[in-house]
């Protein structure tokens, strides 16, 4: 048995997962950051509890996994951006808590992880999950195991897709994240409100309180011509770092995950598809990568950090 700890900017999410990948029990408690050390309190109480629900004694479980949104090497969390930690010993700090081996990956990196070993990904031995949320997010498999350079698997959110594009918060313009994610999506879709008043995405943005990264393409489904070209630009700048990804990696499949690619597939992943496969280097060859939707969604954390051992 293993456990997984899914470290989130909002909550912490434990599973116990049995060698399957199947999540036997879990436990959730919302993230109060007080200082490193009770976090990592935080964290083994947790770790206990989902072991008592699932009914099993530390002596059953291998290790504890942790996806953390940060840069990691070894059992240390070098930095995260979102909950103020440097240099901290976590390993060390929650072993002091309950005794238990402690492997720490990427976030990201866990995505990947789980989606390689129980989704998607199985079968493969170089793949890649990209997360389209806040950011661009990524993780890599190559050659069956985790590429974890400098703590994280990469920045592929900040490969530039368009010289002198929009400001990203890295500082560079253009990044691939700054147009491909959920973030930049919202951005787009506000742009194409303000130059088109007649269009429905103005009333489906009502309707939600807000404009959302589903916003263009639910007007789209409505035939919307105004979100129509909304979802064709934004899958072309998604294709577009795809295919510089592609063409660097050659995996056999690229997975994406996060809110944005439950999007209707021929609003999104059937362009992005056709996109890739006419422009990336691997066609001459025929060895166009699968692009495929993530299909562990919110458990992909949980099961990724869980299954971490096997590939790292």
């Amino acid at each position: 048995m293993y456990i997984g700890i899914d470290v989130g900017g909002t909550n912490l999410k434990a599973g116990l997962v049995n060698e399957e990948g199947t999540i036997v029990a879990v436990e959730r408690t919302p993230l109060d950051f007080q200082g490193a050390e009770p976090f990592a309190e935080t964290l083994a109480r947790l770790a206990a509890a989902v072991m008592e629900r699932g009914g099993v004694e530390a002596k059953d479980v291998d290790y504890v996994g942790m996806g953390i949104p940060g840069a990691i090497k070894g059992g240390d969390i070098l930095y995260t951006a979102n909950i103020p930690m440097k240099n901290v010993p976590l390993e060390a700090l929650f072993r002091k808590h309950l005794d238990l081996p402690v492997l720490l990956g990427n976030d990201a990196d866990c995505a990947a992880v789980g989606e390689w070993s129980c989704g998607v990904g199985r079968g493969t031995k170089h793949f890649a999950v990209i997360t389209l949320g806040t950011g661009v997010g990524g993780g890599l498999i190559l050659n069956g195991k985790l590429y974890a350079g400098m703590g994280a698997g990469g920045e592929v959110g900040h490969i530039v897709i368009k010289q002198d594009g929009v400001l990203c918060n890295c500082g560079r313009r253009g990044c691939w994240e700054a147009y491909a994610s959920a973030t930049g999506l919202i951005r787009e879709t506000k742009e194409a409100m303000e130059q088109h008043p007649e269009s429905a995405l103005h009333a489906i943005a009502a309707a939600n309180g807000g404009v959302e990264g589903r916003t263009a393409f639910q007007a789209a489904k409505q035939g919307d011509e105004t979100a129509l070209a909304v979802c064709q630009a934004y899958a072309e700048y998604l294709a577009s770092g795809l295919t510089n990804l592609v063409n660097i990696l050659h995996p056999e499949a690229v997975a994406l995950g996060g809110g944005v690619a439950a999007a209707p597939e021929h609003l999104l992943l059937d362009p992005v598809r056709e996109i890739v496969a006419r422009e990336c280097y691997a066609r001459h060859v025929d060895q166009v990568p699968r692009i495929l939707r993530a299909e562990l969604g919110n458990d992909a954390g949980i099961i990724g950090a869980a299954m971490l051992g096997r590939a790292i």
